[in-house]
């Protein structure tokens, strides 16, 4: 038997009385934690606990034997914790949260280096297109690609996500460049669903450095932006683009930018977390981290200047 970990979930179970919470807490199964509890038992030769259906309340041995270990523990996860700073070995769990696209396109790069840096931190990447509830399920910061989060949270704007008017070479050359934004009724488009509400979203163009939006008619419209651009480079047609997809399909040539004057750069992808007394250190690293390796990054959206010279090579093209 581990008698520290033994001790330190005695404690948790004593301060929360609730197996079920502590297991939660720890990543254990009730019976894991109610096991270790009964060996502790056995060990220490005392009943700590009186169990019923409802809850679980210290016996009168376990009380002192909880006012005279906590002080203990305390001193040794104090001294545990400041050898691990000196010498720089962070552990833990950090849980992360994030749409699928930018888990995939933005996060799993840079938390290849942080691992690197750190090995001995664990990270669970939670991949889902809904808003998370940090609190309940126990977030320790979340990236969203769109409008900063209204919540009660400390945001941090890391760079523009553009919607970017695509083409592929091989449509163009077929079906020839739009003149003006007015002309794409002319053309086969694609169209992108909200996940949420089903409907087809409105293209936005920044014109005169205001949005304006323009319904479309797509030959071909899906809920998943990944799908979207694959089907622009299939040839299906024009379509909008985030600029976390189309950037690098734009550098390699797969895709051709248009009306490069009127990109919306109106949404951003931020980084979000609960304010805390006493944030872990190895979130307080992850998340200077990410800034450093995300803060204006050109990996992901491109200038104005950048997508004219890609725009303008292609109108030389035969």
């Amino acid at each position: 038997m581990n008698e520290i970990r033994a001790i330190t979930i005695f404690v948790q179970v004593a301060r929360l009385g609730s197996f079920n919470q502590v297991a939660l807490d720890q990543g254990m199964t009730v019976q894991a934690v109610s096991k270790t509890i009964r060996q502790l038992e056995s060990h220490l030769g005392i009943r700590l606990f009186h169990r019923t259906t409802r809850n679980n309340t210290l016996t009168e041995d376990g009380q002192r034997f909880l006012e005279a270990v906590v002080p203990q523990l305390e001193g040794l996860q104090r001294v545990l914790a400041g050898t691990r700073q000196e010498v720089g070995e962070e552990q833990g769990l950090i849980r992360i949260t994030a749409a699928h696209p930018v888990g995939r396109k933005v996060l799993l790069p840079i938390l290849s280096e942080f691992h690197a840096l750190y090995p001995g931190i664990e990270v669970e990447l939670i991949l889902e297109e809904k808003f998370s509830d940090l609190v309940a399920q126990r977030i320790d910061v979340g990236f969203r690609a769109g409008p900063s989060p209204e919540t009660q949270v400390i945001t941090r704007r890391l760079f523009p996500i553009q919607d970017i008017p695509c083409a592929s070479p091989a449509y163009l050359r077929q079906a020839g460049m739009p003149k003006s934004i007015d002309a794409l009724t002319g053309h086969r488009c694609t169209g992108y669903r909200s996940p949420s509400t089903g409907k087809l979203l409105p293209w936005e163009f920044k014109i005169n450095g205001q949005i304006e939006y323009r319904n479309i008619s797509p030959v071909f419209s899906t809920n998943d932006p990944e799908a979207e651009m694959e089907a622009v480079i299939a040839g299906f047609g024009i379509g909008l683009i985030d600029s976390v997809n189309a950037v690098p399909r734009i550098r390699s040539g797969h895709l051709v930018p248009l009306f490069s004057d009127n990109v919306s750069d109106r949404r951003g992808l931020h980084l979000y977390y609960l304010q805390r007394e006493n944030m872990p250190r190895r979130v307080r690293l992850f998340i200077d981290f990410s800034v450093a390796r995300l803060l204006d990054s050109h990996a992901h959206c491109m200038s104005t200047t950048e997508l004219k010279e890609y725009e303008a090579a292609f109108t030389g093209c035969p």
